[in-house]
């Protein structure tokens, strides 16, 4: 089945509603539903509807934009920020350096359909970062190597800070393993950033594998999950007496980049 959540062919009821929605597998710990639902409310937004798309298969993408053409934009998230490329027409400039994408426009002009792509994560992430003041850190830990790492380390390069990628496999020579997280690294490595799904509800109990009692109250731990407000990860680094924040903050300031960008 394509779509196991709400799904609405052309009808009347929704002919001038506006359609926005999320793609992704699974969406249980969707963020952007809620987000815009609440959106539309607060801003008196009375002709727009955002859906989640629980795709399996991202082949179903192309029926979905045809069978909906009220839809007019969409998120991406786990696990198609990267697989979702091939099938998109036009890439944003962020998205060609990166590799990955999280937001998609639908043009439709002329009898056709093209997709735009934008990474508005670089955004998000780089307004949360100088929120909490992290411009002092010169150098960085990236936990993970998906679709949202390259997003973090992509920002990081135009902040000008040093970073190295985490990773159960050691994918290039920019990349250590967690067993390679030694008291040298961590201590010149004051900023570590979790880009993995690691602790992500409904996984709670889970965290990334790194020594916890290496870190000093020099480290800043930025974990891009929301979902708990305070995951494992921020937990073990509290102990530590260690500052963190969640990713709540990029995920809004993200969503409305991408708003932004479906009205543009």
């Amino acid at each position: 089945m394509r779509n196991k959540t709400e799904y609405y062919p052309c009808s009347s009821k929704y002919n001038k509603m506006r359609l926005f929605g999320l793609i992704g597998y699974p969406l249980g710990h969707s963020f952007s539903k809620k987000y815009f639902e609440e959106k539309f409310i607060s801003e008196h937004i009375i002709n727009a509807k955002f859906l989640n798309f629980e795709l399996e298969n991202l082949n179903d993408l192309h029926a979905l934009i045809h069978d909906m053409p009220q839809l007019e934009g969409f998120s991406v998230t786990i696990p198609y920020k990267s697989s979702i490329l091939p099938f998109v027409d036009i890439l944003s400039d962020e998205v060609k350096e990166i590799g990955a994408l999280n937001a998609v426009k639908i043009w439709r002009r002329n009898g056709k359909i093209e997709l735009s792509a934008h990474n508005t994560d670089t955004l998000g992430f780089e307004k949360s970062f100088t929120e909490h003041n992290l411009l002092h850190h010169k150098q960085a830990l990236i936990l993970g190597t998906g679709g949202s790492s390259k997003a973090v380390a992509y920002t990081l390069r135009k902040l000008k800070i040093d970073y190295l990628f985490v990773s159960r496999n050691n994918e290039t020579d920019n990349t250590l393993l967690y067993s390679d997280l030694m008291k040298d690294i961590l201590s010149s490595h004051s900023l570590i950033i979790n880009t993995t799904p690691s602790g992500m509800f409904p996984d709670i109990d889970t965290c990334p594998d790194i020594p916890y009692n290496l870190l000093t109250n020099k480290h800043f731990l930025f974990d891009l999950i929301y979902n708990p407000a305070q995951t494992l990860f921020m937990q073990k680094g509290c102990r530590q007496g260690v500052k963190v924040c969640n990713g709540y903050n990029m995920l809004r300031h993200q969503a409305d980049e991408a708003w932004r960008i479906w009205n543009g």
